[in-house]
């Protein structure tokens, strides 16, 4: 059976079930209430009527049934009972609606009690049939001298009884009827909402997606609108640091794991892709996409994180293969530019000018290349460098490699990514750092040293500097004096992560207006650095 099936069944049991039960409580309610509150008026007119003295005075006649019976007749007639009769101490009737009864003993046997001064409400059965009574004594100088008996016959109160249960069957069927109608739309409802499928269904995909998420070898991180974790695997417990017995689902995402931009991903709807995020001091590349429903309407982003390091040699292998692109890009550029000039003296007759330009091109590259193969051997860092004399020019920046710059020693078990990282996350900074200043000069300057037991590296420019409120946080991941774009603030937090990878410490020298120094010292081997430097020192001009 299908689970719409079911459930409209079900639930359609269940509201019949109710539907009966509520009939017979309602019924069974009234029924009391009714007896109840008949018993109460009849017992009331009976009290009224024992306390007239009238009636009273008429028992001391020649013939009390003469006075009592108009008077009960008339009183049964205005308060619409079955009947009221009086009797003496010997149950002798001066009142009956049948008059042929009257002088005749009351029948029914339930006089006892108000022969002693009691009021009382009785079920009994008389002359006329089963009824329900209310008698009270009539008192003459402290005496009880007869009964008043009022009473309503069974057979009418079941009539009022079902003229009632006939008016809660047709609100009980109403009910019923709309209760179908709602168990209809609730089951189509929620065949839609779960797009048809059957329990058996629901639960295998639950279970597949549960071995999916647990397979990914990536972190995985969902959450509503509202900010709250809605699924996490495995892997992402791990990246976070918390046990699986940890409950993270339901928690807000900023409690979790801060700068993740889920929640700006909620708010735009924009998906983000590759972007590096610090987690517990380690680096990992972040996509983040949001989740749509039906209606293209954003109802939740889910994230996933993998750690750098696992892409580590892919990684490495594609920045220094763009590190070239990049390069030779910019060379072409710059060549075709200088092969139009050469093109240009040429058309003018010009050829000493020419052949000048060319000897002092050869010459300059020439030399450039010398050098960089001399003093930084290494293919990696002297083509990444390369590259960025190539982006400076274009930029219409002058980088200077340091004449004085040696980086012939580098140890094997150096990672070339992280001096790649450290050198190239600066002199981004720096490049970005000129281009801002009003200066007509706009100069960048490397120097490379492996002398000693150090490696140093230091990238000075002649930017606006670093205040002094800003040199103390520019470490911190998102932290940037940029405008924001979607990695401002982690280059600097990705080369201190790197130099501490390196066991080695960054110092920073700044003035407002002038420039800024960045000095990195990596020991060529763990723990042979001459002074316990700290990671990180502020020293200003």
């Amino acid at each position: 059976m299908r689970l719409h099936t079911k459930l409209m069944l079900g639930i359609s049991i269940l509201i019949i079930g109710l539907g009966i039960i509520l009939e017979i409580t309602f019924k069974n309610i009234m029924e009391t209430k009714l007896k109840i509150e008949m018993g109460e008026q009849a017992l009331s007119v009976a009290q009224s009527i024992s306390n007239m003295p009238t009636i009273k005075e008429a028992f001391a006649s020649p013939d009390p049934a003469s006075i009592i019976q108009p008077i009960a007749e008339t009183i049964r007639k205005q308060v619409d009972a079955e009947f009221i009769v009086i009797g003496n101490r010997n149950e002798v009737r001066y009142s009956h609606p049948n008059p042929d009864r009257l002088g005749q003993k009351m029948v029914g046997g339930d006089n006892d009690e108000v022969f002693k001064g009691k009021s009382v409400i009785s079920e009994s059965t008389g002359t006329l049939g089963p009824s329900l009574r209310g008698k009270a004594p009539i008192f003459s100088n402290g005496k009880v001298i007869g009964v008043v008996s009022v009473g309503y016959l069974q057979k009418d109160i079941q009539d009022d009884v079902v003229k009632i249960q006939r008016k809660i069957f047709v609100a009980t069927l109403i009910v019923l009827i709309g209760g179908l109608l709602a168990a209809l739309l609730i089951s189509l409802n929620i065949k839609r909402a779960i797009f048809g499928l059957e329990p058996q269904e629901i639960a295998w995909m639950y279970q597949e997606k549960h071995a999916i998420l647990e397979s990914i070898h990536e972190g995985l991180i969902a959450i509503d609108t509202n900010g709250k974790i809605t699924v996490v695997n495995e892997t992402a417990h791990k990246i976070l640091k918390e046990p699986n017995d940890v409950l993270l689902r339901g928690k807000k995402i900023e409690e979790v794991l801060e700068n993740t931009h889920l929640l700006e991903v909620v708010k735009t709807g924009q998906a983000e892709y590759d972007q590096e995020i610090i987690i517990h001091g380690e680096v990992f590349l972040a996509n983040r996409i949001p989740i749509f429903d039906r209606r293209r309407e954003v109802i939740g982003a889910v994230a996933s994180f993998r750690n750098k390091s696992e892409l580590a040699k892919l990684l490495q292998e594609l920045s220094h293969v763009k590190a070239y692109a990049e390069g030779l890009r910019a060379q072409t550029h710059e060549y075709s530019n200088r092969l139009y000039t050469l093109l240009g003296l040429i058309q003018l007759g010009s050829y000493k000018e020419a052949i000048d330009f060319i000897s002092k091109e050869v010459d300059f590259a020439q030399g450039f290349i010398h050098f960089l193969m001399k003093e930084i051997p290494d293919p990696i860092i002297a083509g990444f460098i390369l590259g960025k004399v190539s982006l400076a020019s274009e930029l219409k920046i002058n980088f200077l490699i340091d004449r004085e710059s040696s980086f012939q020693d580098v140890p094997e078990e150096i990672s070339r990514e992280s001096l790649v990282t450290v050198i190239g996350n600066l002199v981004n900074n720096a490049f970005e750092a000129v281009r801002d200043n009003e200066k007509e000069e706009k100069n960048v300057t490397l120097f490379l040293t492996d002398l000693g037991k150090e490696l140093i590296i230091e990238v000075e420019d002649n930017g606006n500097g670093i205040s002094l409120a800003n040199q103390e946080r520019i470490f911190q991941a998102g932290f940037t004096t940029k405008n924001s774009g979607s990695n401002a603030g982690i280059g600097l937090r990705l080369v201190q992560k790197a130099i501490n990878d390196l066991d080695g410490y960054i110092t920073l020298s700044s003035e407002e207006r002038e420039g800024t120094i960045f000095t990195v010292a990596i020991p060529k081997s763990r723990g042979c650095l001459i002074d316990e430097e700290p990671r990180y020192r502020s020293v200003n001009y």
